[in-house]
């Protein structure tokens, strides 16, 4: 999934608090091709009836923001300002798990596009644009196998009996972003057939002994092709060597359609 506007990275977030792992979320966010795709056509805020709280409204002022302001850095207020509607157990001032604050972010986005419901029925949820960019399916189907027996046993649906079996989960539908893997062929339903590739874009990175505390900031790679290392307000170029070395938290990959890997890909794919 390729970018439709190629330019440098735009602007750097300013702290307001202890809001490092608010601004390194957004920064891979803001860089996910197919989102700011969509984000930046205002396509979104043109056919909106949602009323009050709208994350994906508030979503696409901010990354228009980011991606067209002459600043070096703004001030990310239009997230800042709804942070308990995202998630009521987060404040302004208090340091944030990441991986937590991205989740109940794309939640929010998610709800937006339902227009506020969440009771629709899965084939309806699975419409979204959201759910196209970052939803994949996953089957529990009887990635590791896992055994389950003696207190794990797991419950026969036909013979009403507690069974010895073994689990393990497969991706039945690839969406368009993961934050986990790059070759999932091996990890689907179908086994066989070409390797699913995903190119990595962006990489979290978290200095600290607890994700509750310490410092967040990430790398990102913006249109042009180049990677950055986005440090709250500060934004610099840095080389694919320098990303590679990163102690991650989260890694951001997105689908590859080309048939054959690129370098920095293959190199990845050798890492331990």
């Amino acid at each position: 999934m390729d970018w439709q506007q190629r330019q440098r990275a735009g602007a750097g977030l300013h702290n307001l608090g202890n809001t490092c792992f608010l601004n390194s979320v957004l920064q891979c966010l803001t860089y996910t091709p197919p989102l700011a795709n969509y984000l930046l056509s205002r396509e979104h805020s043109q056919s909106c009836r949602q009323q009050g709280f709208c994350m994906m409204c508030i979503m696409e002022a901010h990354v228009n923001k980011v991606l067209h302001s002459s600043a070096s850095a703004i001030q990310p207020w239009t997230v800042v300002s709804v942070l308990t509607r995202i998630g009521e157990h987060f404040q302004l001032g208090m340091q944030e798990d990441a991986h937590e604050f991205l989740h109940y972010t794309v939640d929010a986005m998610q709800r937006a596009c339902l227009s506020g419901s969440s009771d629709l029925d899965i084939s309806s949820q699975a419409t979204t644009i959201v759910h196209q960019i970052f939803g994949g399916f996953l089957r529990e189907d009887f990635v590791k196998p896992e055994q389950l027996d003696g207190e794990n046993c797991f419950k026969c649906s036909k013979c009403d009996k507690m069974v010895a079996t073994t689990k393990r989960f497969t991706i039945h539908h690839m969406p368009k972003v993961l934050t986990e893997y790059l070759d999932l062929r091996p990890y689907t339903s179908q086994t066989a057939g070409e390797p699913l590739l995903y190119a990595l874009y962006a990489v979290l990175v978290h200095s600290g002994g607890s994700c509750h505390a310490g410092h967040y900031f990430c790398y990102t790679k913006a249109s042009n092709g180049l990677w950055y290392e986005m440090n709250d307000a500060s934004v610099d170029g840095r080389g694919i060597d320098t990303v590679l070395r990163q102690q991650a938290y989260l890694l951001f990959y997105v689908r590859n359609c080309l048939k054959k890997m690129t370098e920095p890909q293959r190199r990845l794919q050798e890492q331990p």
